[in-house]
C-alpha cells in the first residue's frame, strides 16, 4: 500500500489521546448575554462513537459553527448529542433544552445518507414514534427515550446538500497530486467504501453511485467501484479487498477513499486499511485513513440548513 502524503491534505489519523476532553461541555454553547426571546434550540446529532477520535471531529463541527448557529434570530443554544455508545445522548440534550425552556429545537442529523438510524432510530429516541419494535429495540440497546416537550424540526441528511462529491473529489486529487486542469488520467481507478445498510440497501447503493457518476468524469476516472463494510457484511474487508481487485485487473493504481464522516479506527484501519494491505499488488493501491470530516461545507450546510429552517419557524403564524 503506498502513502502519499501531500500538501492541503490532513492524513485525519489522530494521535492517542494524552489530554481528557470534558466532551459534555464541548458538546454545548449558549447566546451570552442570554435572550429571553430565543426560544428555539439547535441539536447537532450524530451517530456516537466509542472512538475519541471520531468523537472529537463531530465536536469540532460543533465548535466551527457554533457562533454563526447562535446568531440566527431566535437561537438561544447549541448542543450536540452522540446517538449512541457516550454522553451526551439525545435524551440528555432534549432534556436540558426542555429544563432551560426552549419552545422548539431544529434537530440536524450529522448522518450520511437515509437509514435506520435517520429514518426510524433518532425520531423513536426523540419521542416522535409508536413503533412498538422500534422502541423495545431502543430499550434492549439501553438507548434513553425521551419524549420532548419542545417542538422538534428535523432537517434532511447531509446527502442532499451535494457537498460529499466535492468532497471525495478533493481528496482524490489530494492524494494523486493531480489539479482539475491536468485532465483526465486513466491509470487510475477509484474505490469508495461504506458502512452500509440491509434495510435501505437500494438507496445506499444510489447515493454510492451518485458519487461515482458525478466524480468519475470530474476526475477523468473510468473505473470506479464501491464496497460496504459494516454490519451488511459483518464487518468484513474481503468486499473491499474484492472491490479493489476488481479494479487492479483494468487500471494501474486503485485509489480507496473512505466515504465515512468521520475517522475511526476500526473502519478506517482495521478494515479497509488492511484490505489495501492485503490485496494482490499492495504497492499499487493509494490509500489514506482519512473520513470526510473536517470539512468546511459541512459546517456551511449547518448554518445554511438552520437559517432557513429558523425562518420558517419565525414566518409560521402562531397556534
Amino acid at each position: 500500500m503506498e502513502a502519499t502524503p501531500t500538501a492541503g491534505c490532513p492524513a485525519h489519523t489522530v494521535p492517542v489521546e494524552t489530554v481528557v476532553i470534558d466532551e459534555a461541555a464541548q458538546a454545548f454553547s449558549e447566546r451570552i448575554p442570554a435572550d429571553p426571546e430565543a426560544k428555539t434550540g439547535i441539536l447537532l446529532v450524530n451517530h456516537g462513537s466509542r472512538s475519541p477520535a471520531w468523537r472529537r471531529l463531530l465536536l469540532d463541527v460543533h465548535s466551527d459553527v457554533s457562533e454563526e448557529l447562535l446568531a440566527i434570530p431566535g437561537v438561544g443554544a447549541v448542543r450536540t448529542a452522540f446517538m449512541e455508545y457516550t454522553e451526551p445522548s439525545i435524551a440528555t440534550q432534549l432534556r436540558a433544552f426542555d429544563e432551560a425552556g426552549y419552545e422548539s429545537v431544529i434537530v440536524i442529523p450529522l448522518l450520511l445518507t437515509i437509514s435506520d438510524h435517520s429514518f426510524d432510530d433518532i425520531p423513536a429516541i426523540c419521542g416522535r414514534s409508536d413503533d412498538p419494535g422500534k422502541i423495545a429495540e431502543l430499550e434492549a440497546e439501553k438507548i434513553e427515550i425521551y419524549p420532548a416537550r419542545a417542538d422538534l424540526d428535523f432537517a434532511p441528511l447531509i446527502d442532499f446538500s451535494g457537498l460529499v462529491q466535492g468532497n471525495v473529489a478533493r481528496r482524490v486529487r489530494a492524494i494523486t497530486g493531480r489539479r482539475p486542469e491536468d485532465g483526465s488520467d486513466q491509470r487510475y481507478g477509484l474505490v469508495l467504501v461504506g458502512y452500509g445498510s440491509a434495510e435501505f440497501n437500494d438507496d445506499w447503493n444510489r447515493f454510492f453511485s451518485q458519487i461515482r457518476n458525478s466524480v468519475g468524469p470530474e476526475l477523468g476516472i473510468a473505473n470506479t467501484a464501491h464496497a460496504w463494510c459494516g454490519h451488511l457484511v459483518s464487518y468484513s474487508r474481503e468486499p473491499t479487498i474484492e472491490a479493489i481487485e476488481s479494479l487492479l485487473e483494468v487500471v494501474d493504481r486503485v485509489i480507496v477513499i473512505p466515504v465515512f464522516v468521520a475517522y475511526d479506527p476500526m473502519f478506517q484501519d482495521k478494515i479497509m486499511g488492511r484490505a489495501a494491505e492485503r490485496c494482490s499488488s499492495p504497492e499499487r493501491v493509494l490509500y489514506r485513513p482519512d473520513s470526510i470530516l473536517p470539512e468546511p461545507e459541512v459546517g456551511r450546510w449547518v448554518v445554511e440548513i438552520a437559517g432557513k429552517m429558523a425562518g420558517s419557524q419565525t414566518a409560521r403564524p402562531a397556534s
